[in-house]
């Protein structure tokens, strides 16, 4: 693994944005413009950490050549020397980050600089800050993946207990929660098992709406025999964590959903 990154400030930022990278040549500068550019918006503090996860095109190259032409953005890069995973490098890099708040995108630019713009706004309105879309505003998703989507968020509800619209939406969290709390499954469903596990804790949320640009086209990396297991386990944990809740953790704060 080496890091390379360009100048932050001396002060810890509001915000780190850490940006997965694998095989995005063609997208990765488009990401970055949009996530620096809607921070920057905002007018928070903020660093971001591209994660290029062992990518096999000149990804690499492409974010050094962002970050020399844009050397007054902190963007640090962190190219891997083996593949690890997205949920893996979500949650290691949460331990090298500075932010109080932490947020993950992918570098596939499928997020408008207005839309992350919006997500950003929010910083510190609740613990968590769950963005959520209508499954038919997610431009390019086929019926099969919406199905499978809805699917998932209608399981894990009925598993975990809550009412959370969308649990693969890339929510923003409290940096320090990432690391307490980080999810036990590494695969489809790291994402609902991190903000169940919080929920779990009496942890505050926001939902607001948004969209995307669905760009893996036909196919779904979701459905493979990999990601199948993890779901399971996903769902397992939900069941056993939810009995373990109604026997004894009565005396838990039950969480508090924060409204516009």
């Amino acid at each position: 693994m080496t890091i390379a990154g360009n100048a932050v400030t001396d002060h810890d930022p509001d915000i780190t944005v850490v940006v997965t990278c694998y095989n995005e040549e063609a997208l990765i500068a488009a990401t970055l413009a949009n996530v620096t550019g809607a921070l920057e918006a905002v007018t928070c503090s903020y660093e971001v950490i591209v994660v290029d996860d062992l990518s096999t095109d000149n990804s690499v190259a492409r974010v050094r050549e962002y970050m020399l032409a844009h050397p007054s953005c902190p963007i640090r890069l962190k190219a891997n020397h083996k593949n690890r995973g997205l949920a893996t490098n979500y949650v290691d890099t949460a331990f090298e980050a500075r932010g109080k708040y932490y947020r993950l995108c992918c570098g596939d630019d499928a997020e408008p600089k207005e839309v992350l713009a919006e997500v950003f706004r929010h910083i510190g309105r609740a613990d968590i800050v769950i963005p959520y879309q209508s499954q038919h505003e997610v431009r390019g998703k086929s019926f099969f993946r919406r199905l499978l989507s809805n699917s998932f968020t209608f399981l894990v509800n009925i598993m975990s207990g809550y009412n959370i619209k969308y649990y693969n939406g890339l929510a923003i969290h409290l940096r320090y929660n990432v690391m307490r709390w980080h999810p036990g499954s590494y695969g489809f469903g790291f994402q609902a098992d991190m903000i169940t596990r919080l929920l779990d804790q009496g942890a505050s949320y926001l939902q607001i709406p948004s969209s995307s640009i669905d760009r893996k086209g036909g196919s779904s990396s979701a459905m493979t025999l990999r990601n199948f297991l993890s779901v399971g386990h996903t769902f397992l944990e939900l069941a056993i964590r939810r009995f373990r809740r109604l026997l004894y953790d009565r005396t838990l704060p039950k969480p508090r959903e924060i409204t516009e």
